[in-house]
């Protein structure tokens, strides 16, 4: 619950909030969490640098991620829930936190199936050619292995697309 809670104070904090591609590259990473809060998603690369993404997730349709230098500066924010950032998950093989390190926390994830051939499906809303209220069905292995495919739908809970 706590957690949720929390989640659900950062997606407000970010929807009132002046999109973060605007936050020049050098900022300070304090400057950035003092304004946006902390992020959702953290992961370490390469040089002691890391990943972080800031979600709406699970009701917004936008995740801005950066990379973060070992002397705590941001690069430049990109929104990572686009068509063609779902399109790099046709190239090669994507395990979970991998996609979650791209992408951030899905907004729901349901199982199907049963048994060994169960698959986990992780939602994430987005905004569909930046104009439908969409969700990317991403389609994972059981055991979090590897994407094993990924389309997108309508938005079912968006009152402009969904059932009513």
């Amino acid at each position: 619950m706590k957690k949720s809670y929390l989640a659900l104070i950062s997606t407000l904090a970010l929807v009132g909030c002046a999109p973060m591609t605007s936050i020049p590259p050098g900022t300070s990473l304090s400057d950035v969490t003092s304004k946006y809060g902390r992020p959702q998603v953290t992961c370490p690369i390469q040089d002691g640098a890391t990943r972080m993404v800031w979600s709406q997730q699970p009701m917004g349709e936008y995740a801005w991620a950066t990379t973060v230098s070992k002397d705590g500066k941001v690069g430049s924010f990109e929104q990572v829930l686009t068509d063609k950032n779902f399109q790099r998950l046709a190239n090669g093989t994507w395990t979970a936190s991998m996609v979650q390190c791209q992408f951030g926390p899905p907004a729901n994830i349901d199982q199907f199936g049963d048994g060994s051939g169960s698959k986990n499906v992780w939602e994430y809303r987005y905004k569909q050619d930046s104009e439908w209220f969409s969700i990317m069905y991403v389609y994972m292995s059981s055991d979090g292995s590897r994407v094993l495919r990924f389309s997108p739908g309508p938005d079912p809970l968006h009152p402009l697309t969904g059932i009513r």
